[in-house]
């Protein structure tokens, strides 16, 4: 059994056209919103909306997809009509010119890209055999770290060359040419598998992907409360560990430039602490495909769980130092303990599910991980009012890991078969 690599790079193109989406949302849009509300507040509910809908709406749309047949499949609709909906409306962000019209393009827009996020992720797990799932998913992140590195550095460039329009619309532009892509080369299964107890017509029979070898879904379908206590633990472990990475990705800049200095005693920038959190991009780029190869040799819950603790401990040092290259240092390790943890998750949650109900599973992934994003920067926040130390937020961090490390103790399914050397 083998990855299909070239049609896992190809369904990355819809986490590729998500990523740069959101990359350039959560860069210009704050700046937008600054220019009609004074509070920072205000503007920090604003940006939890694409949180807000995507708990809202993406397990709605998951489940959706899962009963939706078509002749171009169940995920594809989803995704040619919302990604074409959301490249229109994301050029006319940088051009609104009040507050009113700014936030009716950013509630369609959040809407619309609520409706496509799960489909074009359980693209992935559809097409995938299930042991697999790991190293597709490095795949599929990889693209989506692309995404965001084009955002943060080619998105810059044109800003410079043209303003702020310039960088949304090569977004667009982009967005538009990877659905084209997924249309052109992804060729969607129109029905589901045998083993899911779903009759497919003989019309249909020849799109019926090999039978895939025995996975949790169906060995522990005798015994589905067992499965069902895995799931829960499994999305709590989510829930804890996105609410340690949320709070230090929200508030790490505040704390660079309230924190540290340099060695003139002046206090470090934003941009200072944006390329340090470059460090940590990069190697959770780069080594999100080997993460997926690491689990299929060792175990999902296992790797999950050795990078659950390095991200642990090596946030508990942050606390101790305010030296520049030990944090360069300690995130650059950081990246690839986080990569251990983010790439296993989705297919550990997928593992549980039928084939008919991937879509309903991601939606439960996206659901817990959005609510941690809403939750985190507002518990958080409240914490350091009372600490008045923004240092604080890698013991929050550390402590929210080391919960989720409790959690996958009681998390026993979610494991494919081994895959064998070939």
């Amino acid at each position: 059994m083998k990855l299909n690599y070239k049609q896992t790079f190809l369904i990355g193109f819809g986490f590729f056209a998500s990523s740069i989406a959101w990359a350039m949302y959560n860069n210009y849009v704050p700046v937008l919103l600054g220019k009609y509300l004074t509070s920072t507040t205000l503007i920090g509910i604003v940006m939890t909306f694409d949180n807000i809908f995507g708990v809202i709406f993406q397990p709605l749309f998951g489940t959706l997809s899962d009963k939706t047949r078509t002749r171009f499949g169940r995920r594809m609709p989803y995704i040619l009509i919302g990604i074409p909906i959301c490249a229109v409306a994301f050029p006319f962000i940088p051009f609104t010119g009040s507050l009113f019209s700014l936030m009716a393009v950013v509630i369609i827009f959040n809407f619309v890209m609520s409706t496509w996020r799960a489909p074009v992720v359980a693209l992935m797990p559809d097409l995938t055999p299930a042991p697999l799932r790991s190293q597709a998913n490095g795949i599929i992140n990889f693209m989506g770290g692309l995404g965001s590195l084009f955002s943060f550095l080619a998105g810059g460039l044109l800003f410079k060359a043209g303003g702020m329009p310039l960088p949304f619309a090569a977004s667009a532009a982009l967005m538009l040419l990877s659905v084209i892509v997924l249309k052109v080369f992804v060729r969607e299964q129109v029905n589901v598998q045998l083993h899911d107890n779903e009759p497919a017509g003989e019309e249909l029979k020849a799109d019926i992907l090999p039978e895939e070898p025995e996975t949790d879904a169906s060995k522990y379908k005798a015994n589905p409360a067992a499965r069902k206590v895995s799931l829960i633990f499994l999305l709590l472990a989510i829930l804890f560990w996105f609410t340690g990475y949320n709070a230090v990705e929200t508030f790490f800049s505040l704390y660079v430039t309230n924190t540290l200095k340099d060695a003139s005693g002046n206090y470090l920038t934003a941009g200072d602490a944006s390329l340090l959190l470059a460090m940590f991009s990069l190697t959770f780029l780069f080594f999100s495909i080997p993460a997926g190869f690491i689990s299929g040799r060792i175990g999902r819950k296992r790797t999950i769980l050795i990078g659950l603790s390095g991200v642990m401990i090596l946030f508990t040092l942050m606390m101790f130092t305010n030296n520049i290259w030990a944090l360069r240092i300690l995130l650059l390790l950081g990246g690839i303990f986080w990569a251990c943890v983010n790439i296993n998750s989705l297919p550990m949650v997928v593992e549980m599910a039928q084939w008919k109900d991937i879509g309903r599973y991601t939606g439960y992934y996206y659901f817990f991980s959005f609510s941690a994003a809403i939750i985190s920067p507002i518990l958080f926040g409240f914490i350091r009012d009372m600490v008045v130390r923004y240092d604080a937020i890698f013991i929050y961090s550390a402590i929210a890991f080391a919960l989720a490390i409790v959690c996958m103790q009681f998390v026993k399914h979610g494991e494919a078969k081994p895959v064998k050397s070939e």
